[in-house]
């Protein structure tokens, strides 16, 4: 069984994370990152600055994470460590950050570029509401809030997107087949495509949304059973 747990990077859902594992004890935790973010994140070597959209990203990921008393990556930490606990081996699903954010920015178009600068830019000014307000509109209607980034961003959607769900999906199904059960711990946005692209596979899904209201306390871990 594969078990997609959604996140976010910004959040305090790490307590709730390790719940999960701990409850489930899966013989391999995947995590959507590469050997190289996997790496930072475990040393917390310092990220990306600059003007670059990736290192603009960083940044605002940053702040953010700190409106919420977390740092970045928390989660991913707390399922890598959540795995060591219950025996699991960490399986890295995700492509080379650097390398894909390169080819997106090769293949947009001008008109993408512009736009993509101008939201990451807009980024360092967000404000924690602003974050809940956004993902109260992704709840609403998922479908609709993809189509739109697809609208305003169509390579970036499809290569961030399309193209990295059909890269995990076929990891995690591979990793089932030969491992046993797995839980992967992946963006929210990631959710619903990974879904499509796992038929025939029996998937449960814990949602960001049910993670973050998940029991706090220093029995949550036996009492737990919810993106670009």
């Amino acid at each position: 069984m594969i078990t997609l747990l959604g996140v976010g990077h910004v959040f305090d859902i790490g307590p709730a994370i390790r719940a999960e594992i701990l409850a489930r004890r899966p013989r391999v935790v995947a995590l959507e990152l590469d050997p190289a973010r996997y790496h930072a994140l475990m040393s917390r070597e310092p990220r990306a600055r600059g003007l670059s959209p990736l290192a603009l990203l960083a940044q605002f990921q940053i702040r953010i994470a700190r409106q919420y008393g977390v740092e970045v990556g928390d989660e991913m930490v707390a399922a890598a460590k959540a795995a060591q606990e219950v025996g699991g081996e960490v399986a890295l699903i995700d492509q080379d950050s650097r390398a894909v954010l390169g080819r997106v920015w090769r293949e947009m178009s001008f008109r993408e570029r512009v736009r993509l600068l101008a939201s990451a830019l807009g980024g360092l000014f967000t404000r924690k509401e602003k974050v809940e307000a956004e993902l109260q509109r992704f709840y609403a209607d998922e479908p609709g809030f993809i189509e739109e980034f697809a609208r305003e961003l169509p390579t970036a959607k499809r290569i961030l997107i399309d193209d990295r769900d059909a890269l995990m999906a076929s990891m995690l199904r591979q990793l089932a087949e030969t491992k046993g059960d797995v839980v992967a711990v992946v963006g929210e946005g990631h959710i619903e495509g990974l879904r499509r692209h796992l038929a025939g596979v029996v998937v449960d899904v814990v949602h960001l949304q049910d993670l973050r209201s998940a029991p706090r306390g220093p029995n949550a871990s036996a009492s737990v059973t919810i993106h670009l």
